[in-house]
């Protein structure tokens, strides 16, 4: 039972912006007004039109929920509540007498099975006392205040919290109060630097507030609030996931939606009322939309998207990100091999993608796309115009925010608000070398945040047509095709919202709620063809253009240029790539020992030819029999270092860095700094996710087997080591090693491992960052993941 003071334990603290913020345990944290939840906004399955119809279904029909079947066309989404179980789930035998003899018999006791594991027995706690004592932010009369429910006969697994990630908390959440979670993980005398708040209540109420949020976080424990009304202000608030459909590889896949995400809570940010995130978790159980997966996610995938979410935003790239990982070791997941299971809770303002609009107006517009899914035959649904509708101005309004006059055109808006957004993240992707993997129209978010990181890789030796995804056989998704499939995605967003937007270019104003009601399919396919002709080349120049100049304007600032000039890409962007390609060199290190050069080492050879080594120091690894000479390679540099030198001493561009200059400063000094800003010392490598994911999913086997030896897990099969092309180390803490991980992570320009210090002045910490930084075993270059998550 969790104490009894936990509900009244909010405290004012100083953070770093010297802020005072209300910190609230997870089951406190302050709830948008009603304008502001999408639950309420959107639409959702007619069989479960509120919270508190989803509870009488849990009480009566649970298979009805965990079973995917086809949305109903105008459903946004579906309300449901985390079940962290393995499925096929495991029902115990009927007791004896138990009538079973008839489908309509199975079909009961299967039900009331479901029942008992679902989320329905509230958990009473002591309200909060005083003037934060709602949850509720609405000026309504009957403000939201969600209960805690858990179920009392799930098989509850192990759960253990594997890491708080202190930069999404602090820049996310920062009123959420984590109790001791910060010390008990590990990560309390490391994250001084990242601003994390830890708890300062008393022992047992900071425990008490730790547990509850790992409750949560793990699917244990569901918070809603059931309300009996029918109209959509007061549907209550329970968890929910989002309907969507996709074009996967190129294809149509029809109704996808999330398959394993739930999203379970809302909350405006301290800082600004307006701006809300999401929490949701990934790996928390079947969903309406699992097709004939499991809803579940193993130890490695969530790994992967706990580290990556938090790398990429360090590295100033839009993205999703991470809150808390949190392992369940004695969870099976039947995969290629036995593994075990775990769960990322992730955030974001908003987890709408383009798959979200392709769902409300399907590409085969006249006929019906027929697909196998979770145990039948189903069909993607008809276009539903009002529904795209409701949609579109929801994310107009509180997504993008878009400032718009009353009855202003929407539809172009929002596609080419999403443009922008996506163009400037994949330019983000480019020049650091990032690759997503899988960037289906699914995947793509409709904000331009990066999401769904499955097999992710960063550039390592560099190769402009590097494929991340093994599964990925045409290289549709590698490296220099990113920009092309964002494109590719965007047109998938302008074809589904093609017929309103021709609807606003003939009525010169917003569509209403009546827009394509009387309209026939003729004239829908006029509307839509009208706007393709009119925007669509429009709209792929528009991308290609913000693309560029951002682009352009990242790896400017990763060469250490002030200044503009019109043939950088020609003349010092382009050949710099190609002579990393050509030589095999790593693309991050080489950048990084690039920020360093001075033009006066072209004029001492005391000076040059270490440097030179440095910039060819990553070729030893790559070990390629067809790799150029080093006797070339150093030739090839030194033209390039030629070109480099007179475009750094222009006089504009000595201009630009004395500017930022004050006292007696060297300019070149300062320009080393600052471009080492842009330049990572440590990038999240294959090898070093391979390496975290090997020792923790050891130490995840290790408590199975303990557990198993209880007597606490006998009835559930072994689960196997995963696949790694690493062995774990025994002497290595497979926790504390995902913390450091994490740590440098999110402060990659840090001059990790005492850079530029000789090697044998390092203490031991140090000498374990430098191995961090570094390459690897060169059969990890280039390593490849797949999408099995």
């Amino acid at each position: 039972m969790i104490a009894t003071d936990l509900e009244s334990n909010f405290r004012m603290t100083t953070i770093s912006r010297m802020v005072k913020v209300v910190k609230y345990p997870i089951s406190r944290l302050p709830l948008p007004p009603s304008t502001q939840i999408l639950t309420h906004n959107l639409t959702p399955e007619p069989e479960i039109p509120s919270a508190a119809a989803l509870v009488n279904l849990l009480n009566t029909n649970p298979v009805s929920l965990r079973r995917s079947k086809p949305s109903d066309g105008n459903a946004h989404f579906s309300y449901l509540t985390p079940l962290p179980l393995p499925f096929p789930y495991r029902l115990p035998p009927p007791q004896e007498g138990t009538p079973i003899s008839t489908v309509e018999e199975r079909t009961a006791y299967i039900n009331k099975a479901l029942t008992a594991r679902e989320a329905l027995h509230q958990v009473s706690v002591p309200s909060l006392n005083g003037a934060h004592a709602s949850n509720g932010t609405s000026t309504s009369p009957a403000q939201l205040k969600v209960q805690r429910y858990k179920s009392l006969e799930r098989e509850h697994y192990e759960r253990e919290l594997l890491a708080i990630a202190p930069t999404g908390l602090r820049d996310c959440l920062p009123h959420l109060d984590i109790g001791d979670a910060l010390s008990i993980t590990g990560l309390n005398s490391a994250s001084a630097s990242l601003e994390a708040q830890a708890s300062e209540s008393s022992h047992e109420s900071a425990t008490a507030i730790r547990q509850e949020l790992i409750d949560v976080l793990s699917g244990d424990v569901t918070l809603m609030s059931i309300n009996d009304d029918d109209d959509s202000s007061s549907r209550g608030y329970a968890p929910w996931s989002l309907r969507y459909s996709g074009h996967q590889f190129g294809s149509w896949a029809g109704q996808l939606g999330d398959g394993r995400a739930i999203s379970i809570l809302e909350t405006p940010h301290p800082d600004d009322p307006d701006i809300t995130y999401e929490i949701q978790l990934k790996g928390a159980g079947r969903t309406p939309f699992s097709r004939t997966a499991d809803g579940l996610a193993v130890l490695r995938s969530s790994i992967r998207e706990f580290l990556g979410a938090e790398a990429v935003q360090a590295l100033k790239i839009p993205t999703t990100r991470s809150l808390s990982l949190i392992s369940l070791p004695t969870l099976p997941v039947a995969r290629e091999v036995p593994e075990t299971a775990a769960i990322v809770a992730r955030l974001a303002p908003s987890f709408i993608r383009i798959g979200n609009f392709e769902a409300l107006n399907p590409p085969e517009r006249d006929t019906t796309f027929i697909f196998f899914q979770g145990g039948g035959v189903q069909a993607q649904q008809d276009p539903d115009y009002n529904a795209l509708r409701i949609l579109g101005e929801w994310v107009v309004k509180r997504v993008l925010k878009l400032e718009l006059a009353d009855g202003e055109p929407w539809g172009k808006k929002l596609v080419w608000e999403c443009a922008r957004r996506n163009a400037i993240m994949v330019a983000g992707w480019q020049q650091m070398g990032f690759m997503h993997g899988v960037m289906n129209t699914d995947n793509i978010s409709i904000m331009g945040l990066t999401i769904d990181y499955g097999p992710y890789a960063f550039m390592d030796v560099f190769s402009d047509a590097h494929i991340c995804n093994h599964t990925d056989e045409t290289g549709r998704y590698a490296y220099k095709y990113q920009p092309t499939m964002i494109i590719y995605a965007l047109r998938a967003l302008l074809r589904s919202l093609s017929p309103l937007i021709g609807a606003e270019m003939e009525l010169k104003r917003a569509v209403n709620e009546d827009w394509a009601a009387g309209a026939s399919k003729p004239q829908i396919a006029a509307w839509s063809d009208e706007a393709l002709e009119a925007y669509q080349e429009e709209l792929e120049d528009y991308i290609i253009g913000v693309f560029s100049e951002e682009y352009w304007n990242l790896m400017r600032k990763r060469l250490g240029l002030k200044s503009s000039a019109p043939m950088d890409n020609k003349e010092l962007i382009r050949p710099l790539l190609n002579l990393l390609e050509t030589h095999r060199l790593d693309y991050h290190s080489t950048l990084r020992s690039l920020a360093t050069f001075r033009p006066s080492f072209l004029n001492s050879d005391e000076k040059l030819e270490p440097f030179l080594s440095s910039l060819l120091s990553s070729q030893e690894v790559s070990q390629s029999p067809l790799l150029p000479s080093k006797e070339e390679g150093a030739k090839a540099w030194l033209e390039y270092l030629q070109k480099l030198a007179v475009r750094v001493e222009l006089p504009e561009e000595k201009e630009g860095w004395m500017v930022e200059i004050s006292g007696a400063e060297d300019w070149l000094e300062v320009r080393e700094k600052e471009t080492k800003l842009h330049n990572p010392r440590f990038v999240l490598r294959q090898w070093v996710l391979e390496e975290v994911i090997a020792n923790l999913a050891a130490e995840a086997q290790q408590k199975k087997a303990e557990t198993e030896e209880d007597g606490a897990s006998a009835s559930t099969p072994s689960a196997g080591l995963v696949q790694s092309p690493i062995r774990p180390s025994s002497s290595k803490d497979g926790k504390k090693l995902l913390l450091k991980v994490l740590d440098m992570a999110t402060r990659p320009f840090e001059p990790w491992g005492a850079e530029g210090k000789d090697d044998c002045a390092l203490t031991e910490e140090e000498m374990e960052e430098r191995r961090l930084c570094g390459l690897g075993e060169s059969k990890l270059l280039g390593f490849q993941c797949s999408c099995s998550s």
